[in-house]
């Protein structure tokens, strides 16, 4: 007797290895998700905290998010 979990997982590993288009489709996906978060962040989003605390992370962040009175 096959439990419900196991009946949805086949459902969908029978789906992938059906596809035809279907995989062309994630791999887009895939590529554009890389190219996302691995290249433009390299390039256009430096690390400031890095730049500005200079070896004091946990500081900068606590001097910067706590109000001073």
């Amino acid at each position: 007797m096959t439990t419900m979990l196991t009946r949805i997982i086949k459902f969908y590993v029978q789906g992938f290895r059906e596809m035809t288009i279907g995989k062309t489709l994630w791999a887009v996906i895939l590529i554009k998700l890389f190219i996302i978060f691995a290249i433009l962040k390299v390039f256009f989003f430096p690390d400031v905290i890095k730049q500005k605390a200079e070896g004091h992370e946990a500081e900068y962040v606590a001097e910067k998010m706590l109000p001073v009175f």
